[in-house]
C-alpha cells in the first residue's frame, strides 16, 4: 500500500473537502483524486462518499483513517529522528492538556523547554480524557497529560503518575462561611453551587460527601465542564463550586479564591501521561516529558 496515496485520503477525510485538502496538500483537485481512487482501486472497496458538500468516509474509509492515523504519527516520529540522528535542531511535538496540568505544571516545563530547546515546537489541544484519549489512540497525539484513572480502562496505553493532587470546596474571597470556625453540610446547602456534570468523577465524590452525611447532594444551578466559568462566577457571587486544588492555585495566591477546609469533603485524583503502548514517543516528545517530571518532582507533593 501506497504511504503517499494514504496521506491523500487522510487529508480528504479530515477536511470533508477535496478542495481545502488539495490546497493543503499543493496539488490539484483531480490529482488529489486520482490518487485516491487508486487507493480505492488497490483495497477493491470504496473510502470515501462524494457528494454536494464535500466527502464523509464510508465504513471502509473510517476502518482505514483508525490505522492510518497511526502509522501517520510513527511516520512523523521517525522522520524526526533521523533527523535528530542528522544533528538537526528542530522538531514538533503534539500535545493533549486537561485543565489543571494547563494551569501551572505545563506553564512551567513550556518556560524551560523555550528557554533551552528555541527550535523545538509544541502544539498543545485541550481538553478533557473524553476527547483527549481517542485523539491519543488515533495518533493526533504524541501523548497527554491529563488525569489517570485509578483502574486500567485504556490497555492499549501507557500511563504514569506524576502526581495526585486534592480537589475541595472553594467560595470567593468575600463568602460568609469563610469566617465560620466549623462548617457543616447543612450550612453549606444554603447557597448556590455551580458543579462538574454528573457522572464526572469530581461530581461523583462531591455528591458522596453529602450521602455520607445523610443529605441529598444539593443541586447545582449550573453545570459546566469549564472551570474558567466555575471561577469566574464563585469569585463574584456567594457560589461555591468543588474544584481540584491545582485549579485555584493562582486564585488563591492572589487572595480571590477560597478552600474552604471540609476535610470530610476531600478527594484526590492521579494527575500524568498517558501514550500509546505500541507507539514511539519523538525526540522532542521526549524532552518535553523528562521536563515535566523534574517539574512534577520539585513542584508538587
Amino acid at each position: 500500500m501506497d504511504y503517499k496515496k494514504i496521506e491523500l485520503f487522510l487529508a480528504a477525510a479530515r477536511h470533508a473537502n477535496m478542495t481545502v485538502a488539495a490546497e493543503e496538500l499543493g496539488l490539484s483537485q483531480p490529482a488529489l483524486s486520482k490518487g485516491i481512487k487508486a487507493l480505492e482501486k488497490d483495497l477493491g472497496v470504496q473510502l470515501l462518499e462524494r457528494g454536494r458538500f464535500g466527502v464523509v468516509p464510508t465504513s471502509y474509509g473510517g476502518a482505514l483513517m483508525h490505522h492510518a492515523q497511526v502509522i501517520e504519527a510513527e511516520m512523523r516520529n521517525a522522520k524526526e529522528e533521523i533527523e535528530a540522528l542528522k544533528g538537526a535542531q528542530t522538531g514538533h511535538v503534539l500535545l493533549g492538556c486537561g485543565p489543571t496540568e494547563a494551569n501551572r505544571l505545563l506553564p512551567l516545563a513550556l518556560n524551560d523547554f523555550a528557554l533551552e530547546h528555541p527550535h523545538l515546537k509544541c502544539t498543545v489541544l485541550y481538553g478533557l480524557n473524553e476527547s483527549l484519549m481517542p485523539m491519543l489512540k488515533n495518533g493526533e497525539l504524541d501523548f497527554t497529560l491529563s488525569s489517570i484513572p485509578t483502574q486500567l480502562i485504556h490497555p492499549d496505553l501507557v500511563q504514569e503518575t506524576l502526581f495526585t493532587e486534592t480537589a475541595s470546596v472553594v467560595c470567593g474571597a468575600q463568602h460568609p462561611l469563610i469566617h465560620e470556625k466549623v462548617i457543616s453540610a447543612q450550612m453549606l446547602m444554603s447557597y448556590p453551587w455551580i458543579l462538574p456534570r454528573k457522572g464526572e468523577m469530581e461530581r461523583a465524590a462531591f455528591d458522596d460527601f453529602f450521602i455520607r452525611q445523610e443529605f441529598n447532594p444539593p443541586q447545582a444551578v449550573v453545570e459546566t465542564t469549564s472551570t474558567a466559568l466555575m471561577k469566574s462566577w464563585v469569585m463574584q457571587s456567594n457560589a461555591l463550586t468543588f474544584i481540584p486544588k491545582e485549579l485555584i492555585y493562582w486564585e488563591e495566591k492572589a487572595g480571590q479564591l477560597v478552600e474552604l477546609k471540609i476535610p470530610a469533603a476531600a478527594w484526590t485524583r492521579r494527575v500524568g501521561l498517558s501514550r500509546r503502548k505500541k507507539g514511539s514517543i519523538s525526540p522532542t516528545g521526549r524532552v518535553l516529558i523528562e521536563k515535566l517530571r523534574r517539574i512534577a518532582r520539585e513542584n508538587f507533593d
